[in-house]
């Protein structure tokens, strides 16, 4: 017990001494723990989703349609009834293809139901506002709804004809919007399409009046709903084309809509775990010199190296499990609306399920081991009088890279020599900047792809949900890259001022002046940034095709030439600051400093 206090004394001391390196720490375990847990639970919100709607509206087990018509057709249907593993069923009832304008003049492909005023014991729709089917009116589909803009006492035009919305209902006998066609007209694919219901003599009127192309639909309930695909195997039709659609694939098609967004977070999690453990890694080297003489100090009055290991690694690992916790927080209140942005189906709360929670988890804990482990062995292994008369880190001279350097300007001269004294740290911030650019290129080539939209003809006036949802998400973790990018080269400056500061003022003796010294700094963070920056336009444009279509567009060079120029200004632009306020230290402070 004596010994955890101990280790809980210290580093409670340690904390409140670095307070910004815990702050960075936290950040970014927490951006990359949410992200990547949201990743993971996308498809099980969604399926739980679905069983909810699923539940409230006696969903069926199998839906049965065929874009014939006819005493055949209803016979065909009929007969599947018979089977004995069938228990219940509603139908067949009509489904009529039309077209739909809203009052604001959106237009869309919409598929009519023709439902009894009385809702039966199956596909019974759950009306979230207004009222069931009357005659003259129509209940549109919340999803569909939501995307017109339409709400209960609202007009809609069907195939020309007004009709009052009286109600807004969900399903699970369908696909969430906008995959309301199923077969679509004649038993073939179809366009994307709302959902709308109306009476049974309103919808025969409708497919009368306008001659619009019908289907004719079944659902089935069956004594084992896990046994669809048999059911289905056992009852193809070879003189009628019948599809059957189970609850299976109903479910599976939810996802659909997602099908880009969980490879954006998984993936954007581990770019954001990268340069979490560059930025925390970039601070520990930082005070790798005061660790030593910390663990010295520990050694000197009997601490064991297993007590110095903890001491050194609990503070990383208690502010990763923090961060763990805060993340799943904050992706425990977000899933719900990514993993359901259509509105079609409803459901309380949920969890985010055991797998997200244990590999978040285990994230947090790698990007604190591989922060700190490096630094951690080092002090460890350090014998006790060396660690306590640590001095910095002491490059090796090279006399060719002397010469060399004797016919650069000082600036560049001073860039080279940070550069050449930290060549692990110069390639980490490379990859730091690469690791940005291939998000900001990823997020260019997404805005650069043409979305075919809801509405009519492919035409835009209803938004692309999946398009849109793709680019909201990847605009996120790519705002939360560039963050951690912004703090990770402050901290790669400041640190390599901090770790500098003697030969800075060794130079400044020798004549250079304090915007020298400054310019060298920023030198030196821009010529390790900008190959980073040049390679990871490329590498965006790889990353991008391995999700896209085969026919996608990539962005025009112009994009990809400003990302690159961008980067790298703004990297010199946040290195000023840290670089100008390292270079104005007195020289007899620095050089007191590094002796005392």
């Amino acid at each position: 017990m004596g010994s955890i206090v101990l280790v809980v004394r210290l580093v409670l001391a340690d904390l409140r001494r670095h307070q910004v390196q815990a702050a960075m720490l936290l950040l970014a375990v927490i951006v990359a723990t949410a992200t990547m847990a949201l990743g993971l639970s996308l498809r099980g919100v969604s399926d739980a989703l679905y069983e909810q709607t699923r539940a409230a509206t006696a969903g069926p087990d199998l839906v049965a349609l065929t874009g014939e018509t006819g005493p055949t057709a209803t016979s065909t249907l009929a007969s599947l009834t018979d089977a004995p593993e069938v228990v219940a069923h509603h139908g067949p009832y009509r489904v009529v293809y039309a077209n739909l304008t809203s009052g604001d003049s959106l237009s869309s492909p919409v598929v009519v139901q023709g439902f009894a005023e009385k809702p039966g014991a199956l596909n019974r729709p759950l009306v979230t506002s207004g009222q069931w089917v009357r005659p003259g009116g129509t209940v549109l589909e919340r999803g569909f709804a939501t995307a017109l803009g339409v709400a209960v006492g609202d007009h809609v035009t069907i195939a020309g004809r007004s009709y009052p919305v009286v109600g807004i209902a969900v399903t699970a006998a369908t696909s969430i919007y906008p995959w309301a066609a199923q077969i679509g007209p004649g038993g073939g694919p179809s366009d994307y399409s709302g959902l709308a219901w109306m009476t049974r003599s309103d919808a025969r009127t409708l497919a009368s009046s306008q001659q619009l192309p019908v289907t004719l639909a079944m659902d089935l309930k069956l004594r084992d709903p896990a046994a669809t695909e048999a059911f289905i195997d056992a009852r193809r039709v070879p003189t009628l084309r019948v599809n059957l659609h189970s609850w299976q694939f109903t479910a599976q098609q939810d996802m659909v809509i997602l099908r880009n967004s969980q490879p954006i977070l998984v993936i954007g999690s581990w770019l954001l775990s990268f340069l979490a453990v560059t930025g925390v890694a970039a601070l520990a080297a930082g005070r790798a010199v005061e660790q030593t003489r910390r663990a010295g100090l520990l050694k000197a009055v009997g601490a064991t190296p297993g007590l110095i290991a903890a001491v050194l690694l609990t503070e990383y690992l208690a502010l990763a499990l923090v961060g763990d916790a805060l993340g799943l927080v904050i992706a425990r209140l977000t899933v719900p609306a990514i993993a359901s942005p259509t509105a079609s189906r409803i459901g309380d709360a949920f969890g985010l399920g055991g797998a997200p929670v244990v590999t978040a988890t285990v994230l947090a804990v790698v990007v604190a081991v591989l922060s700190t482990l490096r630094p951690t062995l080092r002090a460890m292994r350090t014998a006790t009088v060396t660690a306590l008369s640590a001095t910095a880190h002491q490059p090796r001279h090279r006399p060719w890279l002397t010469a060399l350097s004797a016919l650069l300007p000082t600036p560049l001269l001073l860039g080279l020599r940070l550069m050449a004294r930290r060549p692990g740290r110069a390639v980490l911030q490379a990859c730091s900047t690469a690791t940005t650019v291939i998000s900001i290129v990823a997020l260019l080539s997404l805005y650069a792809q043409s979305d075919r939209g809801y509405g009519l003809n492919g035409s835009s006036a209803l938004p692309n949900l999946r398009g849109e949802l793709d680019r909201r998400l990847m605009l996120a973790v790519t705002i939360l890259l560039i963050v951690l990018a912004i703090v990770n080269t402050i901290t790669f400056t400041w640190t390599s001022a901090m770790e500098a500061r003697a030969n800075m003022a060794i130079a400044r003796t020798l004549g250079a002046t304090p915007g020298q010294v400054s310019a060298g700094l920023s030198t030196a963070q821009l010529l390790a940034n900008l190959p980073g920056a040049i390679i990871g336009a490329p590498l965006g444009i790889g990353l991008f095709s391995l999700f896209s279509a085969r026919n996608w567009t990539p962005p025009p060079s112009s994009w990809l030439l400003g990302a690159v120029l961008a980067t790298v200004l703004t990297t010199a632009a946040l290195t000023v600051l840290p670089a100008r306020l390292a270079a104005r230290r007195p020289v007899a402070q620095a050089l007191s400093a590094e002796t005392a």
